[in-house]
């Protein structure tokens, strides 16, 4: 970051030549140029690999160049010609590993073979498949009750491996499922299945040449999910609003030059995003979204014919109920606590009053704080007032974040199953799987720290550096018997071991699985809800990588061997596990035909069909109370966030180019008036203090503070690093998602000795 007594603050359209010229620096960084551009040119098309990265939908007409810079970085990560083989591990002892920073951990290139942790030498060494296996067999069956065994997913995994390992963990006998989504969408999953009778989008990508109005809350695409941009470009282009509600100014909600479109780039002549920006307080859109319906409301009665009666008379529930949350709730409270003018809220209000239809789009700012169920609830309320679901160009899209954590869920990973998924694993693979609910993320956080979790298994991701209070997350770890690791690069994870711990490493979604001689395809289910092949062109890494799909199955086999489950037979093809898939869940019919055609085939939800799958037969109109945000004098609420060089846990660089930051991550983002209030000027270091709800305190040091066009009152920080201060006792009511988007924190300059 610049060392001068003034900031810089970034003012270009986003994407541009620099997301070029990014691209080209990690893939020189990686000394991937070769290995990276082949599978690049095959990027999110048919036949090809599908993205690692996000979860956005592809087109069914693709670009040349089907991906994004964010895309392309991880692409060159899992390209790398760099190596952390043996003799990594040798140079440096775990100790001295897990000093290291992601960044530096992420730059030490593939995983090669399997490495198995020795106390006695404090380094990784390395162990045969068969040993490891065997190792893993003998601590899960040394357990005295398999619910002391965890099985993470991470949302990398495709739609096969995640059947076969909850297959696994459900056989062993646990529903310990804890997953990424436990720590993202949960909240959505969980309201939504309550009010519209799944937890999923009810619109396809086609939906956004058709939407009138697009609503987007909490969400920053640009760094995200880029390539949603190219859609809101072309939205705003023939003339669709589209409603920013984001508490930072982000740049690629404001403007964009398409870097893959030569005569904008020539030209630099940008597209308008956003044309109306709602920098809410943050914490702030439950308050802002019952301002929006209050509006409506009042319109409506004013007026009558601004809402959709009929549709609210034959499809839903509840609506006297919010009418009158509505009426109790004054313009006083909303203002207040959403931070937003009243004209602003007219403004929105009555653009979506004149639009017919309306998309509602969301991500981890509306999910991860205390109240996220609620206000996703909320915002079905304001899409049912007007009919905005099951209909062309409108409709609910949360949109998610890793590659298949929607596909994860799908096919069983959750601590929760549904019954028809147990009865389903029964009938076709004739053993009775546990019934009861199972650790999600921070059920399994307090089992390992307070000793009742003895094997840890984590298929991909970064368990450590994605969950919640750093320190009790790494002391939970620490006093698990084995932790075990399936990975294609080193991360913090790797070096806070149990007192004995394996690191297994998997072939890359962009490598050749061969099995039994065949060239094997997995899947993924994108954020739309189509599922989609995916086939890896690249040599792999080492030859001793296996697939993760065959690890589960080494796994399963050596703890197993009565088994029900013909583990050897599905994993010689894969086209086996996806027609059991479809034999336990029978919405996957024909899958192995339907993943043959161009952009494969989609999940239709019952709900963007109209069908409502509640309780009631409706849609559920939902009332609450405005919750308590009324902070102590001197306190300030807190939202981490990602840099624009990460995706997820991985840091590709220290480079946030849409925020100006360079060569650093410890950054805290400030109102000036904040600042000033605290003495502090630019670039200041100070150190940051959070505040649970039990009351006990957790601080992080010397953090470089950066004045940036926020709501004052409000801060923001990088993820993971202030992971630290976000505390495992705070999370959503009702779904237990971890609040990272509202820590109540007090800051002060750093004292040096």
């Amino acid at each position: 970051m610049s060392t001068t007594n003034k900031p810089h603050p970034y003012k270009h359209p986003a994407g541009n030549f620099a997301a070029l010229t990014t691209v080209l620096k990690r893939l020189s960084e990686n000394k991937s140029l070769l290995t990276a551009t082949p599978v690049l040119a095959k990027l999110n098309k048919h036949g090809g690999v599908d993205c690692p990265s996000c979860a956005w939908p592809d087109p069914k007409k693709t670009h040349f160049a089907e991906f994004c810079e964010n895309g392309a970085k991880a692409i060159a990560s899992e390209t790398t010609k760099i190596r952390a083989n043996a003799d990594f591990f040798r140079k440096y002892t775990v100790s001295e590993l897990y000093k290291k920073d992601g960044y530096w951990l992420e730059q030490q290139g593939r995983l090669t073979e399997p490495m198995w942790y020795n106390a006695a030498t404090d380094h990784y060494e390395p162990i045969s498949w068969q040993n490891a296996f065997q190792k893993i067999a003998q601590h899960l069956n040394k357990l005295p009750d398999p619910n002391q065994a965890l099985f993470y997913t991470s949302g990398r995994a495709s739609n096969e491996s995640a059947f076969l390992f909850q297959l696994f963990a459900r056989e062993y006998g646990t529903n310990n499922m804890p997953d990424c989504s436990n720590m993202c969408h949960e909240a959505t999953s969980v309201a939504l299945a309550e009010v519209v009778g799944v937890g999923k989008s009810t619109i396809e990508l086609e939906d956004y040449e058709k939407a009138d109005t697009i609503f987007i809350f909490g969400q920053n695409p640009g760094t995200n999910h880029p390539r949603m941009l190219t859609d809101l470009e072309k939205a705003n282009q023939r003339g669709c609003n589209i409603i920013a509600v984001n508490p930072l100014k982000e740049a690629a909600l404001e403007s964009f030059i398409h870097p893959q479109h030569v005569t904008e780039l020539l030209l630099q002549r940008s597209s308008k995003i956003a044309t109306q920006y709602m920098q809410v307080h943050i914490g702030g859109d439950l308050s802002l979204i019952k301002g929006l319906i209050k509006y409506v409301l009042e319109a409506e009665a004013k007026q009558p014919g601004q809402i959709d009666r009929e549709f609210i008379e034959q499809h839903t529930v509840g609506f006297e109920a919010l009418k009158e949350d509505i009426e109790n709730t004054s313009w006083g409270e909303i203002l207040s606590q959403s931070g937003i003018s009243r004209e602003e809220i007219v403004k929105a209000a009555q653009t979506y009053l004149n639009s017919k239809n309306t998309i509602f789009c969301w991500c981890m700012g509306v999910t991860q704080n205390k109240h996220a169920v609620l206000t996703i609830q909320y915002l079905v309320n304001l899409a049912l007032l007007k009919g905005n679901i099951g209909r062309p160009g409108a409709g609910l899209a949360p949109v998610r974040g890793h590659s298949n954590v929607q596909g994860n869920r799908t096919v069983g990973i959750t601590d929760n199953p549904p019954k028809k998924l147990l009865e389903g694993i029964q009938k076709i693979f004739g053993f009775i799987p546990p019934a009861q609910k199972g650790y999600n993320t921070v059920e399994a956080m307090n089992a390992m720290y307070e000793g009742k979790a003895g094997v840890f298994i984590g298929l991909a991701g970064n368990f450590i550096s994605a969950t919640p209070d750093t320190a009790y997350s790494e002391a939970g770890m620490r006093k698990c018997d084995l932790t075990v690791h399936i990975s294609t690069k080193p991360n913090h994870s790797h070096f806070v071991t149990g007192k004995e711990a394996l690191i297994l490493p998997c072939l890359g979604r962009t490598e050749i699985d061969v099995q039994n001689g065949i060239s094997q395809q997995i899947t993924v289910e994108d954020s739309n809800c189509m599922v989609h092949a995916s086939e890896g062109h690249n040599k792999p890494a080492s030859e001793h990588l296996k697939s993760e799909c065959t690890i589960i199955a080494g796994m399963a086999q050596a703890t197993l061997p009565q088994s029900k489950v013909s583990w050897d037979t599905l994993v010689k093809d894969y086209s086996l596990i996806r027609t059991k898939i479809a034999e336990v869940l029978p919405e996957f019919a024909n899958y192995n035909q339907l993943i043959q055609q161009p952009g494969g085939f989609y999940l239709r939800p019952a709900s963007s069909k109209r069908v409502w799958n509640t309780k009631s037969g409706k849609a559920q109109f939902t009332s609450g109370a405005l919750p308590n945000l009324q902070l102590q004098p001197g306190q300030l609420t807190m939202a981490t966030i990602r840099s624009h060089d990460q995706f997820n846990t991985t840091i590709y660089g220290l480079e946030d180019r849409y925020r100006n930051i360079h060569g650093e991550r410890d950054v805290i983002f400030m109102h000036p008036e904040d600042m000033e209030q605290r003495g502090i000027q630019n670039f200041d270091r100070v150190d940051i203090t959070s505040y649970a709800p039990d009351g006990s305190q957790r601080k992080v040091h010397n953090f470089k503070v950066v004045p940036y066009d926020i709501p004052k009152g409000c801060v923001a920080t990088y993820y993971p690093e202030a992971n630290p201060l976000v505390p495992v006792s705070s999370y959503a009511d009702g779904s237990m998602t971890p609040s990272s988007k509202y820590v109540v924190v007090t800051v002060q300059k750093t004292l040096h000795s």
